[in-house]
């Protein structure tokens, strides 16, 4: 459930821009700020079927859109690699190097760092 919540943020996060004002809304409403559909329908000034409406109609667009582009499985794989280069980027630190080895060592590190940022 957890997973789901933070999959739905990240849905919008990437794609919420391609959202009517009003699913966007509501879905920052409901997976953000973690308000229930009576106080969205509430804040908006629309029934509770109508929220309910906004957000299943934008969960299927943001689905798609993420089936057909794949960004978010890039960026997660991508990330998964950098993570990976970090932790072999901090062993090779953990070595006795000199010099340019050593310079090296950092700067690779201080990179990979960065980029996950």
């Amino acid at each position: 459930m957890a997973e789901d919540r933070v999959m739905q943020s990240m849905l919008l996060d990437f794609y919420g821009e391609l959202l009517t004002d009003k699913q966007r809304e509501c879905c920052d409403l409901h997976f953000n700020e973690d308000l229930s559909l009576a106080e969205i329908a509430e804040q908006c000034g629309i029934s509770r079927q109508g929220v309910w409406d906004n957000i299943r109609r934008a969960e299927a667009s943001l689905t798609q859109i993420e089936e057909k582009t794949g960004l978010i499985r890039r960026f997660s794989e991508t990330r998964r690699g950098l993570d990976a280069l970090g932790e072999t980027a901090e062993k090779l630190l953990s070595l006795p190097l000199e010099g340019e080895a050593a310079a090296l060592a950092r700067q690779l590190s201080d990179g990979i760092r960065s980029l996950r940022a």
